[in-house]
């Protein structure tokens, strides 16, 4: 697993090591505003099938130069040639990627700026959380480029936005910037007259310190029972609430509470 976090191991993807568990994983493609090819797609689930047992309590996603991710590698797509059993395979790596980082355990916050489009907007729907700043923009543009969305756009970010607002999107290519992007579940947050990173760079370090199996509960199982019925999701959230809320360092953190040495939840003032 130590291969999981060392940067020498990856060429498109950049990994700084912060402490406490925490990471920084760079697209490094800035030449092409950060688009997906097969290999950074690769990388990807190399790097998410192994960073819960590496150790890695949290992770920062972003993207090197001015923007976050352009999609979809459309000239190494067009050049390629693909037959259409290729390219559902293609389509088939995405969703392992993905799939690993929305369910893999580890919490995983989208530091965002300039392009989310496509492909982009596939990757960063896979993150638990979303920061963007002033210079993010939104977009799904498939329907322009005589394509579809093969990285799960139609599963999450119809689930974070609507069915038909998503429809909307690839149909016509629409854009949402600033607060609307915010108010629509683009994103949980907004950065003004600042860093994306920064903002991020905190939530992480805050989250880092809670328990790591409570983490795992929580960006894993909460996607896990919302694909389930509500009545088989009650009864697998006991069973998950009956492991993670018997565990000895939450007997411990419970303790703290009940004698009050715990921080209590106060406004914001």
């Amino acid at each position: 697993m130590d291969d999981v976090v060392n940067p020498a191991s990856y060429e498109n993807l950049e990994l700084t090591e912060r402490p406490g568990g925490l990471y920084i994983l760079t697209v490094n493609r800035p030449s092409k505003r950060n688009a997906l090819n097969v290999a950074t797609i690769e990388e990807l689930i190399r790097f998410f099938s192994g960073a819960r047992q590496a150790g890695v309590r949290a992770v920062v996603l972003t993207g090197a130069g001015d923007h976050f991710c352009a999609g979809l590698d459309l000239i190494e797509h067009w050049k390629a040639d693909r037959s259409p059993d290729d390219f559902m395979h293609v389509c088939l790596r995405w969703h392992e990627a993905f799939n690993k980082m929305e369910y893999g355990g580890v919490p995983i916050i989208a530091a965002l700026k300039g392009a989310v489009v496509g492909g982009g907007l596939e990757l960063a729907s896979a993150a638990h959380i979303r920061v963007m700043d002033e210079t993010t923009y939104f977009a799904l543009p498939e329907g322009q480029r005589g394509i579809f969305t093969g990285g799960g756009a139609t599963i999450r970010v119809s689930d974070m936005i609507g069915k038909y607002r998503m429809i909307d999107m690839v149909l016509t290519g629409r854009v949402y910037q600033g607060q609307e992007a915010v108010d629509l579940g683009l994103a949980q947050y907004i950065v003004e007259g600042g860093s994306s990173l920064e903002t991020a760079m905190e939530i992480a370090e805050k989250v880092a310190q809670n328990l790591p199996l409570t983490n795992f509960a929580i960006c894993s199982a909460v996607s896990h029972l919302n694909n389930m019925s509500n009545l088989d999701a009650a009864f697998a959230e006991a069973v998950v609430a009956g492991v993670v809320n018997t565990q000895p360092a939450a007997r411990e953190r419970l303790e703290a509470f009940a004698n009050k040495t715990a921080s209590r939840v106060r406004p914001n003032s």
